[in-house]
């Protein structure tokens, strides 16, 4: 597939808010993208594959970049893994597709955030707000002691972690989660609460959070079926328990049931961008 060109835009105005690169090859979701970004005060580059993004991406290195997951020649996972070899940047994913496993693979590749399609663009907008907003005020490492109890033990300064001395293979998600919750042992944190604080999440999917409860518990977890570590607390979210007692069900990870606010509740009056332009995926 060609690459689609450039969308061309009067300059913004003086004091725009940051220079964003809009990755995907369908060319109906590309231009709604550009014109919402450009609109919000940002300037706006545009590639149709990832070939392309990596080539605008080498020559300016933009300050986010909006990047498709489905993308002929490259897909955006590797589009991103290639991005993230040059140092850090924002990335928010466009994905059409509802699998769970992919969500997260795509968070663990190194984006920042993701989009399901349909998706509203005001609210696009709001998570490239937020996610520049996050990026831009991070504080370093405040360079906090070794953490441990329960069996666990983890170093923040060294991104390591052990079960009753066994190494952890944790992704960079589970690490932060786990060593907030070793933060505060004995404490029910809802999901929104843990996107929050974890992750500087405004928006996203719940059910991130509870896909990175059942991965964590995999590998903590004498038990994963019945966790004595990472509690359940129904009607709230999770409690990590350094003092281990009788096992909650396998069936858990329903936590939170009676908290279904997922921080987009507002967009469902927004217009919204089709999944693919009416092409199939």
């Amino acid at each position: 597939m060609e690459n689609t060109p450039p969308t061309r835009h009067p300059a913004p105005a003086q004091g725009a808010r940051g220079r964003v690169l809009v990755v995907d090859d369908d060319p109906t979701v590309a231009e709604v993208v550009v014109g919402y970004l450009h609109r919000a005060g940002y300037t706006v580059e545009q590639a149709g594959d990832g070939p392309a993004a990596l080539a605008r991406f080498a020559a300016r290195r933009p300050d986010l970049v909006v990047l498709d997951l489905m993308l002929p020649v490259m897909d955006g996972f590797e589009v991103c893994r290639r991005m993230r070899e040059h140092g850090p940047v924002p990335v928010i994913m466009l994905t059409a597709r509802g699998d769970e496993e992919d969500r997260i693979l795509g968070l663990e590749t190194g984006a920042d955030d993701y989009v399901t399609k349909p998706f509203s663009p005001r609210e696009l907008v709001l998570r490239v707000d937020s996610v520049l907003r996050r990026a831009r005020t991070a504080a370093p490492a405040d360079g906090a002691g070794p953490l441990s109890g329960g069996g666990l033990s983890l170093d923040p300064a060294a991104r390591q972690a052990c079960r009753d001395g066994r190494g952890l293979a944790l992704t960079l998600r589970e690490f932060d989660l786990l060593a907030f919750l070793l933060r505060h042992p004995g404490r029910a944190f809802g999901r929104e609460e843990l996107m929050r604080e974890v992750w500087g999440w405004d928006f996203g999917d719940l059910s991130t959070v509870t896909v990175h409860i059942r991965r964590l518990r995999g590998k903590i977890e004498t038990d994963p079926a019945r966790p004595r570590l990472i509690r359940t607390v129904w009607g709230v979210g999770y409690r990590l328990d350094l003092e281990e007692g009788p096992g909650t069900p396998a069936d858990a990870d329903r936590a939170g049931a009676g908290d279904r606010r997922d921080g987009a509740g507002p967009a469902a009056a927004m217009p919204v961008v089709p999944p693919t332009g009416g092409r199939p995926r």
